[in-house]
């Protein structure tokens, strides 16, 4: 596996994904636990990010303390599950734009085909991290960033919860530009394109709709 893909392995993470695993995990406690595990991975995905010294003044003296440097972020999910990790990046970048790409897979080709795109107008100067639960065939995930490449954006990353190594090859294939943030990297899909163990419809165990 590549340098740029990195499995996470906090134990919080770990112990989070397993609640939103179980199928009598309700709405409430999933949707809270995502957003819980969004922000572990945010906070880890975020590591890197350039600082740069500025003099303040505490109550005590001045001192020099450290700001981020250069580019401002952006969080781009994409629809609809990505919503239910919004909040949890949120948490520690409040600061960030938010932008949303929607997605549906055409039932023919079963290739995605794009509905919405609505992104900030300084997307392209921005670190953009683009979130999904589920990377599954890699298909979506493959066209949100093509579509924010498309766009000038050329510091982007991508975070989900739960991955198959179909997902992460076609990541890789297609943008091995992109780094990749990834809760737990599972066995592998289904028949029908579900993650194995996985968790189900991430949307609608999100919104609680079947």
């Amino acid at each position: 596996m590549n340098d740029n893909v990195h499995i996470m392995d906090h134990p919080l993470i770990k112990h989070k994904i397993g609640i939103i695993r179980r199928v009598e995990t309700g709405t409430k406690d999933f949707r809270q636990s995502v957003s819980e595990i969004a922000s572990l991975i945010c906070y880890e995905a975020t590591r890197n990010l350039p600082l740069r010294d500025v003099e303040i003044e505490t109550p005590i003296c001045k001192t020099v303390s450290k700001e981020l440097k250069g580019r401002k972020l952006a969080v781009i999910p994409i629809l609809r599950a990505g919503l239910g990790m919004v909040d949890g990046v949120l948490q520690l970048i409040p600061a960030a734009k938010i932008g949303h790409i929607g997605l549906y897979r055409d039932p023919e080709t079963l290739e995605p085909v794009e509905y919405y795109c609505k992104l900030p107008s300084d997307c392209d100067e921005r670190e953009v991290f683009v979130v999904d639960p589920m990377l599954a065939t890699g298909g979506s995930s493959s066209a949100a960033v093509k579509m924010l490449k498309e766009k000038g954006c050329k510091h982007i990353h991508f975070m989900c919860i739960i991955a198959a190594p179909e997902g992460i090859e076609r990541m890789q294939k297609d943008h091995p530009d992109v780094d990749i943030f990834v809760g737990e990297l599972d066995e592998r899909l289904n028949d029908h394109g579900y993650i194995v163990p996985g968790l189900g419809d991430a949307g609608d165990r999100i919104f609680g709709t079947k």
